[in-house]
């Protein structure tokens, strides 16, 4: 049995941890950028979602049907795709791999425990990785050239659409990128990189968008 699960007493630590916005640091440049042409370009933190990583077999019925009865969907099986239910959003990692990220305010650090007791008896894990990630939403016009700046995947909406999901990097800091809409993304990033993240997405926006 590959499991794990934790005490609420440990969710509640987890959850304390996070209440603290990883771009803490750069909230005065962020603040000067929310004054600046959003209609070209915009940037929010999305603070304190749930987000699990989970493992497991596609090929395990069990496993499949209690993800689902927790989640709300099955996790996707096609790669770099995103499954939806009406409180998360489920992204392909890898073939036995996934990332389930809350899409409302739902209560941060439950989802775990959740999924490990569901799971339980399966070949299968959740991890709760919210405190070591967080999530930030851009758009706007120049939100694309702003990407390519430091992202080198092909972002053309015929390529990479709504639906999909892609592990990269933006300059030195590991992503993973979801469009959501017309000139939309959420990104997925490393908390030890968030500031050095915010810093160079704004620089690299900043001729783009005066």
């Amino acid at each position: 049995m590959w499991n794990e699960s934790r005490t609420e007493a440990q969710m509640s630590n987890i959850a304390s941890a996070r209440l603290e916005s990883p771009f803490i640091g750069a909230a005065d440049l962020l603040k000067t950028r929310q004054n600046r042409a959003p209609e070209k370009f915009a940037f929010r933190e999305r603070p304190f979602l749930d987000l699990v990583n989970v493992r497991g077999d596609l090929n395990d019925p069990a496993f499949v049907a209690a993800f689902q009865g927790v989640v709300g969907c099955r996790p996707p099986a096609d790669p770099n795709t995103v499954a939806r239910s009406t409180e998360y959003d489920v992204l392909w990692l890898g073939p036995d791999e996934w990332l389930v990220r809350s899409i409302g305010p739902v209560q941060a650090g439950v989802l775990e425990a959740k999924l490990a007791e569901a799971v339980r008896g399966s070949y299968a894990a959740a991890v709760d990785v919210g405190s070591g990630y967080t999530v930030v939403e851009i758009s706007g016009q120049c939100v694309r050239d702003v990407l390519a700046r430091g992202c080198p995947l092909d972002l053309h909406p015929r390529v990479f659409k709504p639906g999909q999901c892609a592990q990269s990097h933006y300059f030195k800091a590991s992503i993973v990128l979801v469009p959501t809409g017309n000139d939309a993304y959420e990104i997925v990033v490393r908390r030890s990189f968030a500031d050095y993240f915010v810093r160079i997405m704004l620089d690299a926006a900043a001729p783009l968008t005066s």
